[in-house]
C-alpha cells in the first residue's frame, strides 16, 4: 500500500522501516530532517512538508509526540490527501487529546483509525509491536496489511476511536509500575548488602516473574540506558494516565507515586534515557 509516516521520531522511523521492509510504498515527513534522512536512503520518498506527504496516500500514519503535534500536523495537512485515504492516530495523546482529533477529523472530513503502539524502539524497527486498534472493522480490514507489517498481533479494542487510547493507558501504567517496581527491588536488595542480580535469579520462571524485570532490571544493575522508550515519554503518558483515571474516579495514589518518582529520575538529568533510568531514583 501506499503509506505516509508523518513523525520520525524512535517509533515512526522503526514503523516506516518494517513498512519499508514488507513492500510498501513509503512516504515519510519530519520537523527535523536529519531524522527522515536514513529513511530516504532505504527507499522511502521523503517529503518536504506534511501536505505533500500525504498527497499520494492510501494510509497516513500520526507518529507524533503529543496532542499539540497531531493537531498542527493534521492541520496542516488534512486537506491534501485523497478523499479516500485512511488516517491512523498512533500517538499516544490521552483521553481528551483523542476526543480532539476526532473531533478535527470529523470537520474535515477524513476517515480516522487509531492504532496504539504498544512496544518500544526496537520491537518497533523489528515489525513486531503489538498494535491496539479501534474504529469500524471495514475500514480496520483496509488497513490490515499495514498493520501486519509493523507488529506481531494486534488487538481490536472497539468499534469507536478512543477505545484504543484507553487501552494503551491502561498498558503503559502496567509498563510504568512493573519498571519501577523493578528498580525499588534491585535497589532493596542491594542496600540490605546482596547482589541485587539474586532479585531476577529468585524470580526467574516463577509465577511472578516478567521478561521485562529481566530486561530493564539488566540496564538498572549495568547503569546502562540507550534509549527504547526515553523516560520523559513515559512521564507524559503517566500525566495522561492520571487525568484519564481522576476524571473517572479512580484512585491515584500509584500514579501520583509513579509520577514523583519519574519526575525524580528526570531532574537528575535522565529524561532523555530509557525509563530503566527511573531506578536511579531509589
Amino acid at each position: 500500500m501506499r503509506v505516509t509516516v508523518l513523525g520520525t521520531g524512535a517509533m515512526g522511523a522503526g514503523v516506516a522501516g518494517s513498512l519499508l521492509r514488507e513492500g510498501h510504498t513509503v512516504t515519510v515527513w519530519n520537523r527535523s530532517a536529519d531524522k527522515v534522512a536514513p529513511l530516504g536512503e532505504q527507499g522511502a520518498t521523503v517529503a518536504d512538508d506534511p501536505g505533500a506527504a500525504v498527497a499520494d496516500a492510501e494510509v497516513v500514519l500520526l507518529t507524533l509526540f503529543d496532542t499539540d503535534a497531531v493537531v498542527d500536523v493534521l492541520e496542516a495537512s488534512a486537506g491534501d490527501a485523497p478523499t479516500d485515504a485512511v488516517w491512523v492516530q498512533c500517538s499516544t495523546i490521552g483521553v481528551a487529546g483523542t476526543e480532539t482529533v476526532v473531533q478535527l477529523a470529523a470537520k474535515y472530513g477524513i476517515t480516522l483509525v487509531e492504532a496504539m503502539m504498544l512496544g518500544t524502539k526496537a520491537p518497533a524497527e523489528q515489525g513486531t509491536l503489538t498494535m491496539l486498534a479501534a474504529g469500524p472493522a471495514d475500514v480496520l480490514d483496509r488497513i490490515d496489511p499495514v498493520l501486519d507489517a509493523i507488529g506481531a498481533k494486534t488487538v481490536r479494542a472497539g468499534d469507536q476511536v478512543g477505545a484504543g487510547t484507553a487501552l494503551k493507558l491502561a498498558a503503559n501504567a502496567w509498563i510504568a509500575s512493573i519498571t519501577a517496581a523493578t528498580g525499588q527491588s534491585l535497589a532493596v536488595a542491594k542496600s540490605l548488602g546482596l547482589d541485587p542480580a539474586l532479585f531476577l535469579e529468585a524470580i526467574d520462571g516463577s509465577a511472578s516473574d516478567s521478561a521485562y524485570a529481566h530486561t530493564k532490571g539488566g540496564s538498572i544493575i549495568e547503569g546502562s540506558f540507550p534509549a527504547q522508550f526515553a523516560l520523559d515519554g513515559l512521564r507524559k503518558d503517566i500525566g495522561l494516565i492520571t487525568d484519564a483515571a481522576r476524571s473517572t474516579g479512580v484512585s491515584t495514589v500509584l500514579l501520583d507515586a509513579l509520577g514523583r518518582v519519574y519526575a525524580d529520575a528526570s531532574a537528575a538529568g535522565h529524561g532523555g534515557d530509557d525509563i530503566a533510568a527511573v531506578g536511579t531514583a531509589f
